[in-house]
């Protein structure tokens, strides 16, 4: 418990040292508005040194080289693969056909006939008057 004092002490003096310097802020930045800047004289452009010329060199020759003959490659012998029998399969007798039952047909119901509807007239869409594009359309205002 007798930490707290010391710890309160410390956050005290933070917030006393807090307020100190925040008064200093607006008065420093007033100073560097209204403050001068020196001029700076323009200075010279630097300029590159003449680079010394180089003097262009012959292309050079080379002896041409003498043309090597290998010797040819040995002939490997060809491998003859001694031959199969030919292998005769045995004829299969034929066999007969299945023959399939016939499946007759089956019947189908007649379909009923629908009554007749009476013809009704078809309907009619309500007449909308035009209205002439020169006409002018009178205004009633005071």
């Amino acid at each position: 418990m007798g930490n707290h004092h010391g710890l309160a002490r410390l956050l005290a003096s933070i917030v006393l040292a807090l307020s100190l310097t925040v008064g200093e802020k607006p008065v420093g930045a007033r100073q560097l508005l209204e403050a001068a800047l020196p001029e700076v004289p323009e200075l010279p452009k630097p300029e590159l040194p003449q680079l010394p010329d180089i003097p262009s060199l012959p292309k050079p020759e080379f002896p041409s080289l003498p043309k090597v003959e290998l010797p040819p490659l040995p002939e490997l012998p060809k491998h003859e693969f001694p031959s199969l029998p030919k292998v005769e399969l045995p004829s299969l007798p034929e066999q007969p056909k299945p023959e399939f039952p016939t499946i007759p047909k089956p019947k189908l119901p007649e379909v009923p006939k629908l009554p007749h509807l009476p013809d009704f007239p078809k309907p009619t869409l309500p007449f909308v008057p035009t209205i002439p594009k020169d006409a002018s359309v009178a205004t009633t205002s005071p």
